[in-house]
């Protein structure tokens, strides 16, 4: 994902999980809030903590998530402030298992638009 396109400050992580909404999921969690700059478009964090797992077991779950959520990228709402907390159980869980986490949290939210008006999602 690009720069612009990541929640990157810990101020905009503490805003975005006080002011947003949790949408559960076994895998991860999605907290989603209005940005506060909407012409700046869609904004995504993601989060792993030390109940994950080592180091290299949270990054590789970010990353896996990441990708789940680089490739539907072009299918998000804009002017949003997305975090999504991995919890444990994506460690072990197989890469469609957290891509289906991904898209369900996201048809929760209200946040993915139909698959078929954004069929030319962005590749790397």
């Amino acid at each position: 994902m690009r720069r612009e396109e990541r929640l990157r400050a810990t101020e905009d992580f503490r805003r975005t999980r006080a002011a947003g909404r949790s949408y559960p999921h076994p895998l991860l969690v999605l907290v989603a809030a209005r940005s506060p700059a909407p012409e700046d478009g869609t904004r995504v964090g993601i989060s792993a903590g030390k109940r994950v797992g080592g180091a290299v077991v949270r990054n590789r779950a970010r990353r896996r998530v990441r990708e789940a959520v680089r490739t539907r990228y072009a299918c998000l709402a804009p002017g949003w402030d997305l975090i999504f907390v991995v919890r444990a159980a994506a460690a072990q869980a197989p890469r469609g298992a957290i891509e289906a986490a991904v898209v369900s949290v996201l048809h929760k939210a209200g946040l993915l638009k139909m698959e078929a008006t954004c069929a030319g999602s962005r590749s790397p």
